[in-house]
């Protein structure tokens, strides 16, 4: 069989470019020269043109370009997942772009036939695999068009005279466009733009709030609705009813609102992703009856993982003239085209394929309901539920999406306290809680394609349609085991959590006003705490900066600790500031205990932080004795050897011929005491003689052993323990206090040490608290610049030689 040169090279210049594309690491040609450097700045045009290597690498490096790094490794696998699993029906898809290209250029007749038999066999399939029976087909990039022509088709149908006169015939009745609350945001207002009508032409139909589905078209209200605006003058113009509502896959009730459309001769259209169904062998009774609209718009890209496929829309009409005027049709053979892409690909598939795939993303959603029935707060919020307390026959219960989430009583497993100011936000507790859940899922399980929805009555919820998003990612049954198992593991963790949030605002109020609690509804955790001032007469400012300090250092210290609960800041753009926010904790974990660590911590710092500025304002004041003492020390000097003495040259040979006994004694600083002392004691006595060195000093060692976790109750676990619990057994209170905030220092040899010993500032910051040391040892050397520093373990002696 003779095959079109040009045909052939098209198909495989586009496979040499999603090789070149797909591969990341393949470089250029030996000899080709990189002509690009900067790719995100835009340059000139290169006057000797570039070769198709360089100019799909370039393409390349443009798909993947990312500002950030951290950016990049979050979003990299998800474009890599979509292009991996597109398969080569995506291939075909891709393809039929570049062969509509190359068609256009045929002479006009030989276009007029291709196209013609395109359309007419693409049509003719799409009718019979969804069950639609002498139907028309509309091709349109945007999924919305569909519906906007179909509305002016209405319009011409309805109004005689709108062709000649225009929008002037509305005026004497004014047409109405019915929509369902449930309807996807923006989608009346997007038609009322496109078709030049004002909004009060748009009429939203609530959906039932007593029987049924609460994401269902209520239709005895749609008719009482229908029958005011009739009374007012108005002309009813169009329904448009859900098979699959964009956040919860309902269906409406289309068999009656059919008969109500026909009864007012409105104009019926039915769009949702539950029409995808129509292809298989068994179809329930509620999707069937959507063949009988006047319209619905499919979207078939989704469904079988076709990348840049139009979306279509099926329509009953007898009058080709109005539908040339409304432009469902068009008697340009390059529009036609549109319809190659989808041509292609459905041969590529058949029938078999696209029923498999479709059926493969039903058996998943089935799979992922049955796997949540016997999960403990986890609730299925979907037609199925629906259904099932009606008592609907069986085959209705097979919706292709999938609606849960988490959901606990608040005062279930609560240990104590009230919990009645918590009860107020239960309902944005619980979307945030389901929010951190949803993200988790699709974060660990990225192949399960789950997304958060938010719904009016239901709140933050968490969808499974694989009908969208099967077909691309490549959901298999092991990802939805893989994210029921995710559920496991963290549907307890959310539940201990949310039970021990009221127990941790109590504790928290124990410990006022060391401790402030922060509401925070949007944090998916234990809850937010932070760590007040104590000082008195601060003014407004300080305090802010001392807040924003002890706070921060608090944070740090915490993060620090070997436990699993984890700590931050908290979400973007919280009210609060310098808080500490806690995170999922289990239900082994001491709250009591976590928060006496909080406020012990707390505490610690801020003394800590009084005593440096104490030890600072003591420093400074020896200092300024010291440069004092040092000249009247000078002064004394001169009286005492003389003029004579103090010339370069003479007074060295009279130093030589008779040596000066100076009265003058040393000095040292004891910062213990915050006073100058005489050296002459310490070399008396030689009291440093014995005093080990800091190198001799033996380290400070953890009392915990490897392996266990703070906060933990005993006997929560065989292997973990809380280190603070083990402790208290053996070590004074004190002790016990420090080693629980993990904050042990090296205590002096002596009582008395602290008192008499004389050391230099070096050896005197090793007596003070570790969180402080490092900061007077850094005071001390900046403010003592100027003067000579001694070795370890020295006396700095001021003398008068």
């Amino acid at each position: 069989m003779m095959v079109d040169a040009t045909l052939t090279q098209v198909g495989k210049n586009l496979s040499e470019a999603m090789r070149i594309l797909g591969d990341g690491q393949m470089e250029l040609e030996a000899g080709t020269e990189r002509r690009f450097s900067r790719i995100s700045i835009p340059g000139p045009l290169q006057g000797d043109g570039q070769d198709v290597a360089t100019i799909l690498h370039l393409v390349h490096n443009l798909i993947h370009e990312e500002e950030d790094e951290e950016e990049e490794e979050e979003e990299e696998d998800r474009p890599n997942q979509q292009m991996r699993n597109v398969g080569e029906q995506g291939h075909m898809a891709l393809l039929g772009h570049s062969l509509a290209a190359y068609i256009s250029v045929l002479d006009r007749e030989r276009l007029r036939k291709l196209t013609t038999r395109i359309l007419s066999d693409t049509t003719l399939w799409l009718c019979r695999i969804f069950r639609y029976e002498n139907g028309s087909a509309c091709f349109h990039e945007d999924d919305r068009d569909g519906l906007v022509k179909v509305c002016r088709l209405v319009i011409n149908a309805r109004y005689e005279d709108y062709a000649t006169e225009g929008y002037t015939v509305l005026s004497s009745k004014q047409p109405v466009i019915y929509q369902s609350a449930s309807c996807r945001p923006g989608l009346g207002q997007h038609l009322c733009s496109q078709l030049g009508l004002p909004l009060s032409s748009l009429c939203t139909v609530p959906c039932n709030t007593i029987f049924g589905s609460q994401h269902q078209m209520d239709v005895a209200l749609l008719d009482k609705l229908i029958k005011e605006d009739i009374e007012a003058g108005k002309l009813p113009l169009l329904l448009i009813a859900n098979a699959g509502t964009p956040g919860a896959g309902h269906t409406d009730k289309l068999s009656r609102l059919k008969e109500l459309c026909e009864q007012y001769s409105l104009w019926l259209h039915v769009e949702g992703v539950n029409l995808a169904t129509l292809a298989l062998g068994q179809v329930t009774s509620a999707i069937m009856a959507a063949t009988k609209s006047d319209s619905m718009t499919l979207t078939p890209g989704h469904w079988l993982g076709l990348p840049a496929v139009t979306a279509v829309t099926l329509y009953r009409h007898e009058d080709p003239a109005l539908s040339l005027a409304a432009g469902l049709t068009s008697s340009q053979p390059v529009e036609k085209l549109r319809a190659l892409p989808l041509w292609l690909s459905l041969q590529y598939l058949g029938h078999n394929g696209i029923v498999q795939k479709i059926r493969h993303a039903t058996a998943l959603s089935q799979q992922l309901l049955q796997k949540l029935k016997s999960l403990a707060s986890i609730k299925t919020s979907c037609l199925q539920d629906v259904l099932e307390a009606l008592k609907m026959v069986e085959d209705e219960l097979n919706s292709p999406v999938v609606l849960f989430k988490f959901s606990q009583e608040m005062s279930a497993g609560s240990s104590g306290g009230s919990v009645d100011g918590f009860c107020a936000g239960e309902k944005e507790v619980l979307s945030t809680f389901n929010r951190w859940l949803g993200e988790q899922l699709a974060q660990l399980v990225p192949n399960s394609g789950v997304a958060v929805v938010e719904l009016e009555d239901e709140g933050t919820c968490i969808c499974f349609s694989p009908l969208l998003t099967a077909a691309v990612l490549g959901t298999q049954q092991e990802d939805v085991e893989d994210m029921v198992e995710k559920l496991v593991e963290l549907v307890p963790l959310m539940t201990s959590t949310m039970s021990l949030r009221p127990d941790f605002r109590e504790e928290i109020h124990h410990h006022s006003p060391s401790l402030t609690y922060i509401e925070e509804l949007s944090w998916p955790g234990l809850g937010a705490v932070r760590y007040e001032l104590q000082a008195e007469g601060v003014d407004e400012s300080r305090r802010k900066q001392g807040l924003e300090k002890i706070n921060n250092e608090l944070l740090k210290k915490l993060q620090d600790l070997d436990t699993d609960i984890i700590f931050s800041t908290g979400p973007e753009f919280v009210a609060e500031e310098n808080c500490i926010f806690v995170g999922m904790v289990s239900e082994d974990v001491d709250v009591s205990e976590l928060v006496d660590t909080i406020a012990a911590m707390g505490r610690s710092i801020e003394e800590n932080g009084r005593l440096l500025e104490n030890m600072t304002e003591v420093v400074r004041k020896g200092i300024l004795e010291a440069e004092l003492q040092l000249q009247k020390a000078s002064e004394d000097k001169l009286m005492e050897e003389g003029m004579l003495r103090q010339l370069p040259l003479v007074g060295s040979v009279l130093n030589w011929f008779s040596p000066v006994q100076s009265d003058i004694k040393g000095r040292t600083f004891n910062l213990a005491a915050g006073s100058l002392d005489s050296s002459e004691v310490t070399y008396s006595t030689k009291a440093q003689a014995g005093r080990p060195s800091l190198q001799d000093t033996p380290p400070s060692s953890s009392k915990r052993l490897l392996g266990q976790r703070l906060f933990r109750r005993p006997g929560a676990s065989s292997d973990s323990m809380s280190e603070t619990s083990s402790v208290g057994q053996t070590e004074e209170t004190s002790r016990e206090e420090s080693t629980a905030v993990s904050c042990s220092i090296h205590p002096p040899t002596s009582p008395s040490e602290l008192e008499t010993t004389q050391c230099p500032a070096s050896d005197v910051v090793q007596e003070t608290p570790p969180d402080t040391s490092e900061q007077v040892h850094t005071q001390v050397e900046a403010e003592e610049a100027e003067e000579e520093r001694q070795p370890e373990g020295q006396e700095v002696e001021q003398s008068g030689r």
